[in-house]
């Protein structure tokens, strides 16, 4: 039996996630690759999902996370702003922060679950 012990905050403007789990996923592939589409493709993700995404984080914070440029001889690409940087960090800090804080519970509550889940 594997237990995984994991939390996944999300901070929602109004009814948008502006940012969860799996934009923070998309923010560090846009990192690491420089591409929003690689960093898509990576994720199993359409580019045009996550183009809707992207929109979303930076239309919900004040400065965008993300910005692009276009094609050109050497090709378009993304990168994250300051901002996103900032934000990426700030949100994995408090990923760490909330596992830490919850520890104990969680520990407790693993030895409550069923050794079988039937799945």
């Amino acid at each position: 039996m594997t237990i995984t012990r994991s939390l996944q905050l999300r901070l929602l403007l109004d009814n948008v996630i502006a940012l969860g789990p799996g934009k923070a996923a998309l923010l560090r592939g846009i990192q690491d690759s420089g591409s929003i589409s690689a960093a898509a493709r990576a994720m199993s993700m359409s580019y045009r999902r996550a183009w809707l995404l992207v929109e979303d984080m930076n239309r919900c914070f004040r400065q965008p996370l993300v910005e692009t440029s276009t094609g050109g001889a050497r090709g378009g690409g993304a990168r994250l702003t300051d901002n996103g940087r900032a934000v990426l960090a700030r949100y994995a800090a408090m990923e760490q922060a909330a596992l830490e804080a919850t520890r104990a519970d969680m520990d407790y509550l693993a030895t409550l679950l069923a050794e079988d889940s039937g799945g």
